[in-house]
C-alpha cells in the first residue's frame, strides 16, 4: 500500500554505506522501496574492507546466551533483534550470497577466503539487482525543517528533506523516510567521523558521549622496555580488574604507549569506569595461567645454583622475552628478592593504565543514540520517519564477530521499522 499522494514507490534514503545501512538498504528494497544510499566516501564499506583485511570475522559460533553477553547492559535491548538476526540467521544470509564459511578453532566465524571483498562485491550486486541505487561523495550536512505535515506532527510523503554536500555542490532531497547509518567516530578516515552528534543534538535527540571502545590504553612505559618490546605478542595470559572477578584468557599486544589486543577489548568498559572514577585503572595480569601459584611458588623456591633472577626464571618457569620485561617494567626490585612475592606478581602482576587513547585509533566506539531516545522500530522519537542503526546507536562489544552482526541486527531492524512506520501512515 503506497502513502496517500505518492504516485510511485516510496522513496526511502539510507544515509551510510556500511554493513548496518546495507542490511537496513536490502530489507527496505524487498520491502518495495525506491532505496537510495548516500555515502560520504568515494566507495561504500571502507571500514568493513579494512577490518576484514586481516581475516574477515563475520559471527561467533557460541550458544546464543553467552553470545548475547557480549553486549553487557545493552543486551537486553538488543536481544529481540539479535534473535530475529543473530549468529544462526547471519551464516546462512552469507552463503544465499555465494559465500561458504568455517568456525575457527576459537568458535569465530570466517568466510571461507577470509576476506571481506568477495562478499561486499556479491552483496553489492545483489542490491544494484534489487534497485538500489547508491551516490557516492555524498556527506550529510544538515536535515532541514519537514516540508507540511499532517495531523499529529508527522512529515507529509516526502516531506523530509535531507541536505547534503555533494560533487554538484549542495544537493537536497525529499524522502518519506530516511535511515541513518553514520557509524560512530573511529576511523574517520574512513567516514566515521560522528559529525552527526550536534546535528541530532540540536533536534533534541537524547545522546550519550562518544568513547572509545575496542581500543588501547596507556601505561607510561619506560623507555627501556619501549625500545626492546613494542609491537610484541604477549600470549596466553589472563587479565582481569578486581582480584572477586573470574579471569579471561586471551593475548594483547605491547605497544609504544600501553596495551592493545582482543584481551584488552573484552575489558574496555571497565577501564574505562574506572578511570573515569578513579583516574587510572589497575590491570591485573597472570602471566602464567596455566600454572598454579603453588606450582610457581614450588618453582621459585628451588636453589637458583649461581643462575641469575632472569635465567632462573626462564630455566624453572619458561618465563622470559616480553614477558619477563613486563614483570620487569611492574613489579618493584624489593618483589625480587622474595620468592613468595615474586609468585604473587607472576600470577596478579598489576599494571597501571592511564587513559584511553584518542577515539580515532579505537576499532569502535560506545555511546550515541540513546535507547530511550527510540522507539521499538529504531526511529527517533524526536524525529518521525528518521530511523538510526549500527555503532551511531549506544551499545558497545567485544571483537570476535560481534560488533558486525549487531550492526547488521540493527540495519534489519531500522529497514523493517522504517516499512512498518511507511504502511502505518499509508493507512491514515
Amino acid at each position: 500500500m503506497q502513502p496517500a499522494g505518492l504516485a510511485g514507490p516510496r522513496r526511502v534514503a539510507v544515509v551510510g554505506g556500511g554493513p548496518a545501512g546495507l542490511m537496513a538498504a536490502e530489507a527496505l528494497a524487498l520491502g518495495g522501496c525506491r532505496v537510495e544510499v548516500f555515502d560520504a566516501m568515494p566507495s561504500v564499506g571502507r571500514k568493513f574492507l579494512l577490518a576484514g583485511k586481516g581475516g574477515l570475522n563475520i559471527t561467533h559460533a557460541e550458544p546464543f546466551e553467552s553470545f548475547l553477553s557480549r553486549f553487557g547492559e545493552a543486551a537486553p535491548w538488543l536481544a529481540p533483534m539479535l534473535e530475529r538476526f543473530g549468529p544462526a540467521q547471519l551464516r546462512p544470509w552469507v552463503h544465499a550470497l555465494g559465500i561458504e564459511t568455517f568456525v575457527g578453532t576459537s568458535g569465530r566465524v570466517f568466510p571461507e577466503a577470509m576476506k571481506a571483498a568477495p562478499l561486499l562485491r556479491a552483496w553489492l550486486h545483489r542490491l544494484r539487482g534489487q534497485g538500489v541505487q547508491f551516490h557516492q561523495r555524498h556527506r550529510l550536512a544538515d536535515m532541514p525543517d519537514p516540508l507540511p505535515a499532517f495531523g499529529g506532527g508527522e512529515p507529509a510523503p516526502g516531506g523530509l528533506c535531507l541536505r547534503f554536500d555533494s560533487p554538484g555542490g549542495v544537493t537536497d532531497v525529499s524522502v518519506d523516510a530516511a535511515v541513518l547509518a553514520l557509524g560512530g567516530a573511529s576511523w574517520s578516515r574512513l567516514g566515521s567521523d560522528g559529525r552527526w552528534w550536534p546535528m541530532l543534538q540540536s533536534r533534541g535527540v537524547p545522546l550519550s558521549p562518544l568513547q572509545p571502545a575496542n581500543c588501547g590504553f596507556d601505561a607510561g612505559w619506560t623507555e627501556h622496555l619501549r625500545s626492546r618490546f613494542a609491537g610484541a605478542a604477549v600470549k596466553s595470559v589472563a587479565a582481569r580488574l578486581d582480584a572477586d572477578q573470574p579471569w579471561r584468557q586471551g593475548e594483547f599486544v605491547l605497544t609504544e604507549t600501553g596495551l592493545e589486543g582482543s584481551l584488552i577489548y573484552t575489558l574496555v568498559p571497565a577501564l574505562r569506569a574506572q578511570i573515569a572514577q578513579l583516574g587510572e585503572a589497575a590491570l591485573l595480569l597472570d602471566l602464567l595461567p596455566a600454572r598454579s601459584l603453588a606450582r610457581v611458588q614450588a618453582e621459585l623456591a628451588r636453589p637458583r645454583a649461581g643462575r641469575s633472577m632472569a635465567n632462573h626464571l626462564r630455566v624453572r618457569l619458561g618465563l622470559e622475552g616480553v614477558k619477563a620485561a613486563l614483570l620487569r617494567e611492574c613489579a618493584t626490585p624489593e618483589t625480587f628478592s622474595d620468592p613468595q612475592r615474586l609468585a604473587q606478581a607472576i600470577k596478579s602482576l598489576r599494571v597501571r593504565l592511564f587513559q584511553a587513547r584518542p577515539i580515532d585509533e579505537a576499532i569502535s566506539t560506545a555511546g550515541g543514540v540513546a535507547r530511550l531516545g527510540l522507539d521499538e522500530g529504531l526511529m527517533l522519537q524526536a524525529l518521525p520517519g528518521v530511523f538510526c542503526a549500527g555503532e551511531m546507536l549506544d551499545w558497545e562489544a567485544p571483537t570476535g564477530g560481534y560488533l558486525l552482526t549487531a550492526s547488521m541486527a540493527t540495519g534489519l531492524a531500522a529497514g523493517q521499522g522504517a516499512l512498518a512506520w511507511l504502511n502505518r501512515q499509508a493507512c491514515r
